[in-house]
């Protein structure tokens, strides 16, 4: 593929940081440091433009907190301008990622996204009689910092850009040289660029009948296990000679006709069924916007968009008889005023 230049001039441009900095904003506008930011308004967007041309960012000031979704993750947060600067960056690099990626992977991707990626696995479920499913071993620790700055190198031209898509994989290493921080913007298109060439190894495979991939999560059907088991072998070793990654001992080799575990749903050929973790975090997040209601914090209106934000990732699934015998047995206190 051709390369594509991206000058330092474009990413500092004035509308290209006022673009970004309303993108980095939404949903987060009452936050002190958002509104410093535009309390400054030209200043601050000057100032970065600058900084931008020195090659002085990223600022790389990042706050790091634990989260369990179930399972524990280190997130590590941006300070705003280094979120205004990662914006503008993919402002313009987002479309070449974008035509470099296969039509089967469905993280990060505009029109794309965690639903369509269910229903293309129960298509799949559906037409082939045989699956393996497997996901990296602490996928965003382990990326190879040079192995991304290569790949990067071969997408995009301009040392300047280079220097600066450099300096932003190195701000925030797990280990020497390894890791992205969960949390940012640059490193969700990153880490799905980097297993762009996986997908086309398994796209090329004459055993591979399909396949599709959210984020490093990977799925693909054959006719037989015993092609799914050589498939299974060739990736693995794929992956840790041309990515330095190691695949989870969790490697599921199944019947189609059985399901699968994707994306938070259990997919079936006929339907999608709620997993208990989507269960626990729907009765938790009505719990917590009753209890935030129930103590003067947010009012009758604010309640209700909770509730439909809670229930909103319930509604592409077959959920309805569960959400009606959840209010059953856990009726709402507002219902109650």
């Amino acid at each position: 593929m051709k390369r594509t230049r991206i000058s330092l001039d474009e990413v500092a441009a004035a509308d290209n940081l006022l673009l970004a900095a309303w993108k980095a904003a939404r949903g987060k506008r009452q936050r002190a440091e958002v509104q410093r930011f535009f309390a400054r308004g030209d200043q601050a967007i000057a100032r970065l433009s600058a900084d931008i041309l020195a090659g002085v960012v990223p600022y790389s000031e990042y706050r790091a907190f634990e989260i369990r979704d179930p399972k524990r993750r280190l997130i590590h947060a941006a300070s705003f301008p280094d979120r205004v600067l990662q914006h503008a960056i993919m402002n313009l690099a987002e479309p070449v990622f974008e035509r470099t990626l296969v039509p089967t992977s469905y993280a990060c991707r505009p029109g794309l996204g965690v639903h369509k990626a269910i229903a293309q696995v129960q298509a799949n479920l559906c037409r082939f009689p045989w699956f393996g499913k497997v996901d990296i071993e602490h996928y965003f620790p382990a990326i190879d910092h040079a192995c991304l700055k290569r790949l990067l190198a071969r997408r995009f031209k301009g040392d300047d850009f280079l220097a600066l898509l450099g300096r932003l994989v190195d701000s925030c290493p797990a280990a020497p040289g390894k890791g992205l921080p969960i949390g940012s913007l640059s490193s969700q298109h990153f880490a799905n660029h980097y297993l762009d060439g996986a997908d086309r190894f398994l796209l090329d495979h004459p055993l591979v009948c399909a396949h599709v991939r959210y984020m490093d999560d990977t799925i693909w059907w054959a006719r037989d296990r015993a092609s799914v088991r050589q498939v299974l072998a060739e990736l693995r070793a794929w992956l840790a000679s041309e990515r330095q990654l190691s695949l989870k001992a969790n490697v599921q080799i199944n019947r189609s006709e059985r399901g699968v575990t994707w994306c938070g749903a259990r997919v079936l050929r006929g339907a999608l069924r709620l997993t208990p973790r989507k269960q626990r975090r729907y009765r938790q997040a009505c719990a917590r916007c009753e209890a935030a209601w129930l103590a003067g914090e947010i009012d009758s209106l604010a309640l209700q968009h909770a509730y439909d934000a809670a229930s909103a990732v319930l509604r592409q699934m077959d959920s309805l008889a569960w959400r009606k015998r959840h209010l059953v047995l856990h009726p709402s206190r507002y219902s109650e005023q």
